[in-house]
């Protein structure tokens, strides 16, 4: 029979995934929570130095923040707008390329709404943001697609701290801890 310290008490296992999302929207909740703070003592600043009335100055905060709110839920619209006209006026001021030795004739970026002719017909690529121009390959199983590579993942460290009193508990820790790797895998490559 094994003794218990032939068991390890750790496990470290790495896992790599992009966490620029998460990083992202736990920056805006921390400036989301900052602005509330702000508002919040400003108004009661306010209120004290004019003398209002607790319930003006509830009022006051209540519609601070929904202006906030207000602001906050507008933001993509108003950027997205910006963007699209930004790259409209741009594209009026630029000539841009055709097909046959011009749009497609290199792999790149279309920044601006650029016209390329296609099957007798004029389209239009990069009127709604910048879009990639890629090669075109077979795969073994004769599809047609776009083949690129993944880099410039983040590190992320998961680390499970088994405490177990003998093999018996270590055992029932095992598929605990597998399981949740499982999981944490899962959503990481949801998330990709």
């Amino acid at each position: 029979m094994k003794k218990k310290t032939d068991y390890p008490d750790e496990h470290s296992i790495t896992i790599k995934a992009d966490t620029t999302a998460f990083d992202t929207a736990l920056k805006s909740a921390n400036d989301s929570a900052k602005d509330f703070g702000r508002t919040f003592t400003s108004t009661i600043k306010t209120a004290i130095m004019t003398g209002k009335s607790f319930e003006k100055v509830l009022n006051d905060i209540a519609l601070r923040i929904s202006k906030m709110a207000l602001n906050k839920a507008l933001a993509p619209i108003e950027g997205a707008i910006s963007n699209l006209m930004g790259s409209f006026i741009s594209s009026l001021s630029t000539p841009q390329p055709f097909a046959k030795g011009g749009a497609f004739s290199q792999n790149g970026i279309v920044t601006a709404p650029t016209l390329f002719g296609f099957g007798g017909k004029t389209g239009v690529m990069g009127e709604a943001g910048p879009e990639a121009v890629m090669p075109l390959t077979r795969g073994a199983d004769g599809k047609l697609g776009v083949a690129a590579a993944g880099a410039g993942a983040k590190s992320v460290n998961v680390v499970f701290n088994v405490n177990a009193n003998d093999a018996a508990s270590f055992n029932k820790s095992e598929s605990q801890i597998t399981a949740m790797l499982a999981r944490a895998v899962m959503r990481g490559q949801r998330n990709l």
